[in-house]
């Protein structure tokens, strides 16, 4: 199976833009992922090489698209649960625009030791324009032997459910929308709020023995510094703290251990640079995860937004990188294109799921994939490696503009494993520059701050006498500028 050339150019699958290679999950000797938007599930017996695929046309008919976007999967006993959202069948209109009537979310099991795929649970509204909330995430709850849902994509039927894995019944636990989750000690937190809107908004923490709920706010920021829209792409636990990656950065630690929930601010470019549609997998006791350069795009500028919306999606500020976390060091370990979209590992590989291309939005469907999707085979050594020479460069005026809605200080640049590293400051005007020096300590610790004077034109800052992370932020709008980082 490793030998194997995974690639998938696009084929027919009407929606908005490209899906993904999604779900990306090795048990019991069988690999599983979803090939989105053709709606095609593989199973490959990764002993044998024998490989099965699903159409999902237990949702309903044929031509079907969809699958999954956000690598809702679980595993429990001798069975693999994977969940998403799927059109059966799908409905292209020559408008582009793909009607919602036939559009399911959805959980299916598949029964490793039998090799078959049973639909669990589905959910629909049969709405021309909106949709039932799509399963985003499957947590398993060991004390009640039962399934949790995250679901915050859609229109209704939002929040966290309750699904029993033998019967197919779900029930609602809480109704605001919630994208993510992961377990801790007991207790399940997940991540409550509107990608779309504002971002995560709140932490809810389910009690998994006495069944509680509690909602927890997000902290400060360790530089000090404001963060705004901290959309919510994927979480994980290690040392008995929840970790939620957002646009923008981190958020670390545990209420029910005496710690807030406190923000690293981490590759904060006020583009939408983020770990979004990307899971997070714990390998060597620490984190791994993916901060993506163009998951989710505005195809076509719109006039009404000033093309704010265009050029905050399709600004690229650097490559999609690997990174390993493994407090209080923030390493980056791969760099790739567009997006990394699943994460797993295997027989001592990590299997790195990407795609060439964005989803993009509501009225620029088309009836096929328009990405190249393949999945990279990496030894797991590359963790104890040193990094590869990555560099990032942004407008300045993108935080400049972010300051009149109450952010501004930008970066969060992991500097761990690189010897040269240096910034480059091209201005329009004289300025001063603030470089907040911090890492992802546990309790998280405070920043310290140093100044620099800047002047018009070129500025070469080295940065080798910092350490861990540094964020930066200038005194004074500029509008023209730019800054260039360069990690050697």
């Amino acid at each position: 199976m490793l030998l194997r050339n995974y690639r998938f150019p696009g084929r027919y699958g009407p929606e908005w833009g490209s899906g993904g290679i999604f779900g990306l999950r090795y048990h019991n000797g069988t690999l599983y992922f979803t090939l989105a938007f053709e709606a095609k599930a593989y199973f490959i017996d990764v002993k044998s090489g024998e490989e099965k695929t699903y159409d999902f046309t237990l949702l309903g008919g044929a031509p079907t698209s969809g699958g999954d976007t956000y690598n809702a999967v679980e595993t429990v006993d001798g069975f693999i649960y994977f969940g998403g959202w799927v059109h059966a069948p799908a409905v292209y209109r020559e408008d582009r625009r793909i009607l919602f009537n036939n559009k399911y979310s959805h959980v299916h099991a598949y029964d490793t030791e039998e090799g078959s795929v049973k639909l669990l649970w589905k959910d629909s509204i049969h709405h021309e324009t909106d949709w039932a909330g799509e399963v985003s995430d499957i947590i398993y709850d060991p004390y009640g032997d039962r399934l949790l849902l995250a679901r915050e994509d859609g229109h209704a039927n939002l929040g966290v459910y309750s699904l029993d894995r033998r019967s197919g019944r779900a029930e609602a636990l809480v109704r605001e929308p919630s994208p993510k989750g992961t377990r801790v000690h007991d207790t399940a937190f997940f991540g409550i709020g509107n990608n779309f809107t504002e971002g995560l908004r709140e932490f809810g923490a389910l009690d998994l023995i006495s069944g509680r709920w509690e909602a927890f706010k997000p902290g400060k920021s360790v530089d000090g510094r404001p963060y705004i829209r901290p959309e919510l792409g994927a979480m994980a636990s290690a040392y008995n703290r929840a970790f939620a990656f957002v646009r923008g950065g981190i958020f670390a630690g545990n209420p029910f251990m005496g710690e807030e929930f406190s923000f690293y601010r981490l590759f904060d470019f006020y583009t939408f640079y983020a770990p979004f549609r990307v899971n997070a997998i714990n390998v060597g006791g620490g984190i791994l995860t993916a901060f993506n350069a163009h998951h989710d795009a505005v195809y076509r500028p719109n006039s009404g937004d000033s093309g704010i919306g265009w050029t905050s999606t399709n600004t690229m500020a650097g490559p999609s990188v690997l990174v390993y976390i493994a407090p209080p060091v923030v390493k980056i370990v791969g760099a790739f294109g567009a997006r990394v979209t699943s994460i797993e590992k295997m027989n001592g590989k990590l299997l790195i799921a990407t795609n060439s291309a964005p989803n993009t939005g509501a009225t620029e469907a088309t009836p096929f994939d328009t990405g190249n999707r393949d999945i990279v085979l990496l030894d797991e050594k590359v963790l104890q490696e040193r990094p590869p020479a990555v560099s990032f460069s942004l407008p300045l005026a993108l935080p400049s503009v972010a300051r009149a809605l109450g952010g501004g200080t930008f970066g969060g640049i992991p500097l761990d494993g690189y010897r040269e590293p240096r910034a480059l400051f091209y201005l329009s005007g004289d300025n001063r520059l603030t470089v907040y020096e911090y890492d992802l300590s546990l309790p998280a610790g405070e920043a310290t701050a140093e100044t620099f004077e800047l002047r018009a034109g070129k500025n070469i800052l080295d940065l080798s006498s910092f350490s861990g992370i540094v964020s930066f932020e200038l005194e004074k709008p500029e509008k023209k500028g730019k800054i260039r980082v360069e990690l050697r």
